[in-house]
Parts: C-alpha cells; structure tokens; sequence
C-alpha cells in the first residue's frame, strides 16, 4: 500500500458537521506512516474541541480496516494543531481620506426628486470639464439605480484592484478611464438588471467604498452622482466625504420648486453646512433636430431661474431637450463630446463652475 492508496481510503471519511466534505480535502490528515505491514494516521483537530472527534477517529479505523489488505495492521491517532490565525478582515469603517488626497475639488450632483435627468448631467458635466482641460473623476453615488456604466459606454467593465500595502487593510480599486474621465460605479459589480436591494447602513458603507476605495489620483474635480431625494446616504456622504459643495439639477416645472427647496435645505441645514455652487435647469426647453433655433418650453418656461431667484441659488445653465441627448445617453457617448447647441450647454456650465471654484 503507498500514502496515496491510503489517502484514498480516507476520502470516504466525510464529516457531517463540515457539509459533509472528506477529511482529506478538510486538511484534517496530519500523516501517514507506512512501515512494513503497519500503517499509522494521525488526524490533527484544533485545540477547541471537535465534537465529532470520536466518531471521526472511529470511522477512519472502520475504513483502514474495511479496506486495507488482510494482515495489515492499522492505527489512528490524533494530534492537536495549532489553527492559522484568522486574517483581519478589511473593514469599510476603516477607509481613510488617502485616495482622495489629491482632489482639488469634491462637489456632489443633486436632486430633490428622481426622473429631472441628474446622472445625464453629471455624466456630461463631467466630460465638459475635462475637454475644458481639467482632471475629472465621477464617482457614480446613486447605488440603487446606477446609469454611469450605460451613460458611458463601460458596461460589462470590471475594475482592477490593487492590494493594499498593509495586511488588513482593503483592496484598492482602479476607476475606469474613458473620454478623459476616470468613472467608478457600484454599476461595475453588478449584472445589468440585477436589482441592488439594499438597507440604509449596507447603501451608506458601499456608498463610501465607491468613493474612498478608490485610487483616483490628482484630480481638479471628482463629481459624485448622488441619490435623488434627501436621507441617510446623503447625510453619510457629507459627514464621511470632504464634500466641497453641491450642485442642484432641476426641471422647470413648479411643482418641482418643493423638491428643489427640500434639497437646497438640507445642504444648508447647520449639520451639513456645505455651499451649493449653483442651479442646473435640465430639459428647459425641447427643440427639433431639425429645427435647432426652434423652442417648445414644454414644461413651462424660466421655471429654473425663478426657482434659482426664490432660493437664492446662481442658475448655472440651462439644458435643451434634444433628442442627441438621451441617444447618447442610451449609446454610451455622452452629447457633451459634440459641438451642437446641446453639447454646448454643458461646456458652458462647466466654464462657470469651474470659474466659481477657481
């Protein structure tokens, strides 16, 4: 008989409490001994104590026996073995500001209510700015309902990862690079139509990873396409998050005034605190292909500046409804890399945000 032969005996050995996996595959055979016609197993078990230890001693001899040839003698022993510590498991609440060290600028994109267009406007927000010359990254914050991989060409991308310096600490992962912006997405994780149901507190951690996990590098702006409405993920984002400030997209409907004033309210509550750069008008007006000097104002009209003028808040600029912009949206180029009347509107909100911060 060889170690192999006996090896083999001993997978018929499954152990009930370990899903019934043999204790070879376990590791649980510490070694055997072949000398002449006798041959010794010794099975290592850790120092706490297995309650399976008599039965599994006692079914490795039944097997040695049942199938070892006549007139060989067999032995089984056991040995305590000293268990591998357990590695410290990364831990989100761990995250430092490290990866974000080298961002000049950290403003959240907002909205009071879902369905105003506010991840078209990040995502083109943030490719004007880098035609106009600066160093982009978008974090896509919304984890529920994350569009970026789609908006921008890069489903089906999986981010690398870098390992960390130190045992313990988490992964780093490395954005996806695209139209001169690098873009992370929760998005990237996830299979297309797969539904992210998540509680608050798993949101809020994964929210944090999205941003703080991330090797973003020096950058001039890191724009972060935050969730619709106003609650515990935006309330983590700033509190975790140097989060310089905000900007607000909106439609021109007045019955969007509310949802705007909630969102501009809970920036300036005093736990908050954080500035709002400005108003962005989305889907102002609908204009023909066509017919590009045309204006509809389908949805009223000056419904963004007066909102702008009631809060408070410098409207930055207003966006058409144009049918290049959801076609690019939908084929993952985004409009803002043209040179049409649409494209144009966000080169020119870039210009001004970028001139606000300096």
């Amino acid at each position: 008989m060889t170690e192999i032969q006996i090896l083999e005996i001993l997978k018929s050995v499954k152990h009930p409490g370990r899903g019934d996996v043999d204790i070879v595959t376990l590791g649980m055979v510490h070694s055997v001994e072949i000398s002449g016609e006798h041959v010794t197993v010794t099975l290592g078990f850790p120092k706490r104590r297995d309650p399976l230890t008599e039965y599994l001693v006692g079914s490795a001899r039944a097997a040695l026996i049942r199938e070892l040839p006549k007139g060989t003698e067999s032995e089984v022993k056991t040995i305590v073995v000293e268990e591998a510590p357990k590695k410290k498991k990364a831990n989100v609440n761990d995250l430092g500001l490290d990866q974000v060290a080298e961002v000049r600028h950290i403003i959240g994109i907002a909205s009071g209510k879902g369905g105003v267009g506010k991840s078209t406007v990040a995502v083109n927000l943030a490719v004007a700015l880098a035609r106009l010359g600066y160093k982009v990254g978008l974090a896509d914050a919304d984890v529920y309902g994350p569009s970026v991989p789609l908006m921008t060409g890069t489903e089906g991308f999986v981010p690398d990862a870098e390992a960390p310096e130190n045992e313990g600490e988490p992964e780093i992962m490395i954005p996806i690079e695209k139209y001169g912006v690098k873009w992370m997405s929760i998005g990237y994780f996830a299979e297309r139509g797969q539904a992210l149901i998540w509680r608050g507190p798993m949101a809020c951690n994964a929210l944090k990873q999205m941003i703080l996990q991330v090797k973003w590098g020096p950058l001039d702006f890191l724009l972060i396409d935050m969730p619709p409405g106003t609650g515990d993920i935006h309330i983590s984002l700033v509190n975790d998050i140097p989060m310089q400030g905000a900007v607000i997209v909106t439609t021109p409907q007045a019955v969007a005034l509310s949802d705007v004033e909630k969102g501009a309210n809970m920036f300036r509550n005093p736990q908050i605190d954080r500035p709002i750069f400005g108003l962005v008008e989305n889907m102002a007006w609908f204009t023909p292909e066509e017919h590009p000097d045309e204006k509809y104002y389908i949805f009223g009209r000056e419904g963004g500046a007066k909102m702008a003028e009631g809060l408070g808040i410098e409207l930055l600029g207003q966006v058409p409804i144009v049918q290049s912009i959801r076609e690019g949206g939908d084929s993952g180029e985004p409009v803002a890399l043209g040179s049409r009347p649409d494209s144009l509107a966000f080169i020119e909100i870039a210009s001004r945000l970028a001139e606000k911060l300096g």
